[in-house]
């Protein structure tokens, strides 16, 4: 609505009739409003799409040797130090995505998320390997 420019005059404003321009205003930002909220939404759940289609399914089995990743919090952690513990076998696997483990080395029993495991890969092996020994060269 406009407003008169005088003060004395503010009690005759007619506010029965509204400016068809201003109406026009309101019904197009309304329908601008919508439209943004509409797209957010859309764009939300594109994003989400494209978010979870980069996780990896892990299918973990009972008796499967997992490493743990160590998520404590330091501040200065070394370069060449291992974030993975273990190795681990799996004892129970529950619905939710918990699973359940136990240590090789003390024998503990604990359930943790299976975002934090992953599967242990035997390094190769030492048996086969030939020792050569170097001669100092003759000069």
């Amino acid at each position: 609505m406009k407003y008169p420019d005088e003060p004395d005059s503010l009690c005759t404003v007619s506010i029965i009739e509204p400016n068809v321009q201003e109406v026009f205003e309101l019904d197009c930002q309304n329908k601008l409003e919508e439209d943004f909220l509409d797209n957010l939404e859309i764009e939300d759940k594109e994003t989400k799409v494209f978010h979870y289609a980069r996780f990896s399914k892990k299918n973990f089995t009972v008796g499967q040797k997992v490493l743990l990743h160590h998520s404590k919090l330091k501040f200065f952690p070394g370069k060449l130090r291992s974030r993975w513990l273990g190795p681990h076998v799996i004892t129970k696997i529950f619905a939710n995505g918990a699973v359940e483990i136990q240590s090789l080395k003390t024998n503990n029993t604990f359930k943790v998320n299976d975002h934090q495991l992953k599967e242990y890969r035997k390094g190769f092996q030492t048996e086969h390997v030939e020792i050569m020994d170097l001669e100092n060269p003759i000069l």
